[in-house]
């Protein structure tokens, strides 16, 4: 199983509770974005677009902590940029870890093995780095040669010293199922914790914009790829998100599931779209025009189909009616089933 049942709880009995009260729009996941400074420039990533001056802003460890707060979601992902370039980093991991949040710190790993000594393993803590495929593949997507041995020599040292490690992959127009495939194969003899997997979505700065999947791609891309896959592929996903991709399930986007915070506030109206942004949590909940987005909506939202706007539809499925529990059972403890 690639999520602990502990983490498993937790997250079930958030949704839930939210059920219970009746609260109709609730984060699942906090998107953290403490600074968009990186040491790569992969041709998929528009953040480091931005000019120095906004490069060089770093949100406060307090600045962190409070979003954590007022969000309340269990769980906080901690993109960039590149995180562990933060000079803060640990203090403000630690500050989340005493909240009991899930905090899933992304990185590239070019920093990790030596920043390892300055954190502490915890069942609050996973690495989550960024691998997007074999060692040609990834380094192609990354610009820069050597980069995925570096984060292989980084993980295997992570997972030594105790520390929980997953993977997470971004697939555009030119993944080769075949490969991708025989990279899940890699993670897994690698040992890690589980792997995320998502379609790139088109960033307006990203330099590279021919790439990007369009939305019936998508879904035979990951039939494709995930069509008779292997028991031993451990995925830290929702198995109906993964369905979804593969076009077995349809789900309107959840866009408020992972709020996004960074350096200019709370980001309209999601991770990927920049339309403005909100002083407070509750602003931006109360002062988005959520209607406005989702696929059939919004012309900039037709070709979407990433996690961070469709897991947490898949979760509301799990717990919003009997078949998708189920289903999601069904293929979490019977992943044959499929």
């Amino acid at each position: 199983m690639a999520v602990p049942i502990s983490q498993m709880y937790t997250v079930a009995k958030y949704v839930l509770t939210q059920r219970i009260k009746g609260v109709e729009r609730y984060p699942l996941v906090l998107m953290l974005e403490p600074l968009f400074r990186c040491n790569l420039a992969c041709a998929g990533c528009g953040k480091i677009q931005y000019p120095d001056h906004i490069l060089d802003k770093r949100l406060t460890p307090q600045q962190c902590w409070d979003a954590a707060d007022e969000c309340g979601a269990p769980m906080v992902s901690i993109p960039g940029g590149e995180p562990l370039i933060h000079p803060e980093m640990p203090q403000i991991v630690c500050g989340l870890i005493e909240r009991k949040k899930y905090v899933y710190l992304c990185t590239n790993a070019i920093l990790l093995e030596r920043k390892l000594d300055d954190y502490a393993p915890s069942k609050y803590l996973t690495f989550s780095v960024h691998m997007d495929g074999l060692r040609e593949d990834h380094d192609h997507a990354v610009c820069r040669d050597g980069v995925y041995d570096i984060a292989v020599k980084a993980i295997r040292e992570a997972l030594k010293r105790g520390f929980r490690v997953t993977t997470n992959t971004t697939l555009f127009d030119d993944a080769d199922p075949v490969r991708v495939r025989a990279f899940f194969d890699e993670m897994m003899a690698l040992g890690v914790e589980g792997m995320m997997v998502s379609p790139g979505y088109s960033y307006q700065k990203a330099p590279d914009q021919k790439n990007f999947l369009k939305r019936d791609k998508t879904r035979q891309l990951f039939s494709r790829i995930l069509g008779d896959r292997k028991r031993e592929w451990r995925f830290n996903q929702s198995p109906l998100f993964l369905e979804f991709l593969m076009g077995q399930r349809e789900y309107q986007c959840t866009p408020w599931g992972n709020p996004t915070y960074n350096v200019f506030g709370w980001q309209k109206p999601c991770y990927l779209l920049q339309e403005g942004y909100a002083k407070s949590f509750r602003e931006l909940l109360e002062s988005t025009n959520w209607e406005r987005y989702g696929t059939g909506r919004n012309d900039k939202c037709a070709d979407c189909m990433v996690h961070c706007g469709y897991e947490a539809s898949a979760v509301a499925d799990t717990f919003g009616s009997w078949s998708g529990f189920g289903r999601t059972v069904k293929l979490t403890l019977l992943p044959d089933s499929r």
